[in-house]
């Protein structure tokens, strides 16, 4: 069982934790150490046990997988993880120069620190975009400096890999990420586009030219709409002494059409090294935020600012086919997953370069409260487990297998919308017996976008 209270003292998989350093709202964060190391390494414990919350389920996954892609001077360097099962963590080097936030006062910070700065994060996040990763949820707090000039970037729970499953995507088509920085494309819950981080950057060198966040802090997602259509104020209005080539480079970033940013990172960063080249246009020598009257005229025309910005946005990668194989966890269908088994490897072989998703539903009625057995145990993390254990057997490396939990009130529907939500190729499904087994199937056969395997239990053929 995940465990959900960690004490000084305590070794988990021979890391010693030492002292816990930060108690945040989804995990914990503690200094350890290990007999073989000698780097500072802490350890990064979710809370999966508190709140049953399937997405931080979800984010703890993202993270793991994509640590363990990345590499560099700008990402803490990997370590270990834990297993699920026992107790989940991210074990990673321990970055010992404050965070963005930390570093941020009352006052603006000199402009030409911002300028440093900012070309230090703008190189990490070129590093971090050529390693194919976007984080998406870029803010001050997931900054770190080993140096002046060496930018870390951490936290990867809302991130994507552009090579790998976007399982936060699969889970939820909800818009995921910190509203002060979030760009107008991830309001519309776009995860494709790069350049959705140059918009957070400039979010966030507003905030260290000016000392505030250029969009305030909305109490929500929908009020990510209002920076369509309503602009900040120009940073030189709130501080006069500001160079017009950092107002120029800071509001070209915070354009909501992502084709009115700059392109790359790279390209930033060359123009925050090199200020002086900077072309000087309206932008840079904005006073004021626009009057009532165009704020109303782009208000009118937001609709189609939207559609704009969805036509904009990158493509998404070219992805590998998707297997689902809806698998039921019930101690007596035993028999029922290993037919579910030998399906999977039959469609895999027919299907090269497929990735397999495998499913489970959880009906929400039958859901205790706050997600916790009787035995004090996780639901959803002891779910994960067993579809862990199930697709062992079949060897398939890092994001070729992917493990889902759902809830639904129906589990033919749950299985249907998950397909259909994530354009899944082919769905292989297992009829156990019964009346009530053979009308889900057909509910689902009937429902899905897509093919569909039916494998019956005691029967060598499949639909």
């Amino acid at each position: 069982m995940a465990k959900a209270l960690l004490t000084a003292g305590m070794t988990i998989d021979g890391f010693r934790l030492e002292e816990r350093l930060h108690l945040g709202g989804m995990a914990a964060i503690w200094r350890v150490s290990r007999d073989d190391m000698t780097m500072p390494v802490v350890m990064k414990a979710p809370f999966l046990d508190i709140k049953g919350n399937l997405s931080q389920l979800v984010g703890f996954e993202v993270e793991q997988m994509i640590m363990a892609e990345l590499s560099g001077v700008h990402v803490p360097r990997f370590v270990a993880n834990g297993d699920i099962t026992v107790q989940p963590y991210i074990v990673m080097e321990q970055i010992a120069g404050p965070t963005l936030k930390e570093m941020l006062g009352a006052e603006p910070m000199a402009a030409a620190e911002v300028l440093s700065r900012g070309a230090a994060i703008a190189t990490a996040l070129g590093d971090l975009h050529q390693q194919n990763v976007l984080h998406l949820d870029l803010k001050p707090a997931n900054i770190l400096f080993r140096d002046p000039d060496t930018a870390v970037l951490v936290d990867f729970g809302l991130s994507r890999h552009e090579h790998l499953p976007d399982l936060f995507n699969e889970h939820s088509r909800k818009p995921a990420g910190t509203t002060a920085y979030m760009a107008p494309e991830q309001y519309l819950g776009i995860r494709t586009d790069k350049r959705s981080d140059l918009f957070a950057l400039g979010a966030i060198l507003y905030q260290m030219a000016t000392g505030v966040q250029p969009f305030g802090s909305p109490k929500g997602v929908a009020q990510v709409r209002r920076r369509v259509w309503r602009d900040p104020v120009p940073p030189s209005r709130l501080r006069p002494d500001l160079p017009p080539a950092l107002q120029e480079i800071i509001l070209k970033c915070l354009e909501p059409v992502p084709d009115r940013r700059y392109a790359t990172a790279e390209e930033l960063a060359l123009d925050l090294r090199n200020p002086d080249l900077v072309e000087v246009t309206e932008r840079g020598r904005r006073q004021e935020r626009a009057d009532a009257g165009i704020q109303l005229r782009r208000l009118l025309r937001s609709r189609a600012t939207l559609r704009e910005i969805r036509a904009a946005a990158s493509k998404p990668p070219p992805r590998a086919p998707i297997i689902l194989v809806a698998v039921d966890v019930r101690p007596d269908l035993e028999r029922m997953r290993h037919a579910l088994l030998e399906a999977a490897v039959s469609v895999l072989a027919n299907m090269p370069g497929a990735r397999l998703a495998c499913l489970n539903v959880m009906q929400t009625s039958l859901v205790p409260s706050g997600n916790v057995d009787a035995a004090g145990e996780n639901i959803h993390v002891n779910r994960i487990a067993e579809l862990r254990a199930w697709a062992e057997p079949l060897q398939l490396p890092r994001g070729k297998v992917t493990y889902h939990l759902i809830e639904s009130r129906n589990i033919a529907a749950g299985v249907v919308d998950f397909a259909r939500a994530n354009k899944v190729d082919h769905v292989v499904v297992g009829v156990p017996g019964g009346a009530s087994a053979s009308k889900l199937t057909m509910q689902i056969t009937s429902g899905a976008p897509c093919s569909v395997t039916v494998v019956r239990v005691g029967d060598d053929r499949a639909e």
